[in-house]
């Protein structure tokens, strides 16, 4: 097995940082070709577009979060056996992890293209923009298969301490997309739905880039066509550990819809504002998401072989350097929310709207990177139920309950805004008491028979 891209060995701040920075830099392009397609749009068609790609970041989480949350669970399996040297274990892990997104792309093609006018005519979306959103979302949906696979790929390579190859295959893709955005929309002058055709297209060659890649590594976690299939006992595990993180990213997705449908009743201008934020948002998160990702990775590798000392180092480290990364990107995006929110759409309301719902969010970047970590953190050691409750309880239940509650109150996008703040710090709080008691650390010790229970 390969040794090189271990995480249980080393200097731990040097093992963390080399893994986390691909998966920054290649969160970083990947965001930028999301966030270039409401650029393009805006730019080309104008403002309805806008606010049609702009809104499509809760609908389609809510409809890809469960499948991803399940390979989520997947990839801590594999980092797992990856840790404790479990060859059979992490093999089948790994062909059952694919045969699951399999399935699940096409499945969620299907349901995407049939139920996205239902969902937004639902999601209270604005007359002069549902025909843009329809479009879109059909060519988005259209491709999902890709984006699904991408993820089971990314999730296996990163399980096995590979950031590298993912993160050059996304750079590629994104070049494809920025250039496909301009040739469509741009020149060709093809419509919003060209714009999700570019992102599918790029979506698809990242995955065979990725597939390719594990076809031919000589090292234990090579890929085999001939192997792809469901092993009922796997798959349980893969279950067990992923079904938690799948329901929490779909419900919470949820949520998010009617935080949306909210926004959506300001009208068309705070829907673009506010989408326009969101692209903004999702660099923002990108230190939160890049550690995220190697705390959970670095846990699970590590509690795999043993090294409860280790894991606990690494999550001081990660946590300390995700919250400060976090807190100087919010400053940051607080000081600078005019110019940002303009790159998009500089119409004056759609700026002020942008801005308003950016300068009560950002600066508390810094619960949102504590909650996400700490939950990370917790998947590694196989307690995704525990994120998944106290998520679900305050950025669902609360969430919704306070958003509905408060606008009788004040009537302002303010007020919708300032539910995400709120329900970090409530989130933050349950899940710091749950880690400081130490008893998820001390009850993984118990598993000492995970490798083999799967494989008898």
């Amino acid at each position: 097995m390969q040794q090189n891209t271990a995480l249980t060995e080393g200097v731990i701040w040097k093992k963390m940082v080399v893994f986390a920075l691909p998966i920054l830099i290649g969160n970083i392009f990947q965001q930028f070709y999301n966030t270039f397609d409401s650029w393009c749009v805006g730019y080309f068609i104008g403002d309805q577009a806008l606010a049609a790609v702009s809104s499509s970041g809760s609908l389609i989480f809510m409809m890809i979060g469960f499948f991803n949350g399940v390979a989520m669970g997947a990839g801590v399996l594999i980092a797992r056996y990856f840790g404790s040297k479990d060859i059979k274990a992490m093999r089948l892990a790994i062909h059952t992890d694919v045969a699951f997104g399999l399935c699940a792309g096409v499945l969620l093609s299907v349901l995407g293209v049939l139920l996205t006018p239902t969902i937004l005519t639902l999601m209270d979306t604005p007359p002069d923009v549902l025909p843009l959103s329809i479009e879109y979302f059909r060519y988005y949906f259209c491709g999902t298969v890709f984006s699904v696979l991408y993820n089971i790929f990314v999730g296996i390579l990163h399980a096995v301490g590979d950031s590298r190859h993912p993160l050059y295959y996304l750079i590629f893709a994104s070049f494809v997309n920025v250039g496909l955005d301009l040739l469509f929309v741009g020149v060709l002058g093809f419509g919003v739905g060209s714009a999700a055709l570019a992102t599918t297209i790029s979506q698809g060659i990242s995955a065979l880039l990725c597939f390719l890649k594990l076809l031919r590594v000589k090292e234990a976690y090579r890929l085999s066509v001939k192997e792809i299939r469901f092993h009922l006992p796997t798959f349980k595990k893969i279950l067990s550990y992923g079904l938690p993180s799948g329901v929490q990213n779909s419900v919470i997705a949820l949520a998010n819809v009617v935080v949306q449908s909210n926004i959506n009743g300001f009208g068309g201008e705070a829907m673009a504002g506010c989408g326009s934020y969101s692209k903004i948002e999702g660099f923002a998160f990108l230190p939160i998401t890049c550690f995220m990702q190697a705390l959970s990775t670095f846990v699970s590798q590590n509690l795999g072989a043993g090294k409860r000392d280790r894991v606990k180092k690494a999550i001081r480290f990660g946590l300390v350097t995700a919250v400060l990364l976090a807190e100087f990107v919010g400053v940051v995006s607080y000081l600078f929310a005019p110019q940002l929110i303009a790159i998009f759409n500089d119409k004056p309301a759609v700026v002020d709207f942008g801005v308003r719902h950016m300068r009560t969010i950002c600066l508390f970047y810094c619960l949102l990177a504590l909650s996400h970590c700490m939950a990370a953190i917790l998947r590694g050691a196989g307690k995704a139920k525990v994120p998944m409750f106290s998520m679900l309880g305050c950025w669902c239940v609360f969430r919704v309950t306070y958003i509905t509650v408060a606008l009788q109150y004040v009537n302002r996008l303010e007020t919708v805004s300032s539910a995400y703040p709120i329900t970090w710090a409530l989130s933050t709080v349950v899940l710091g008491i749950y880690i400081l008691k130490g008893n998820w650390l001390s009850s993984f010790e118990k598993e000492t028979k995970i490798g083999k229970e799967v494989t008898a």
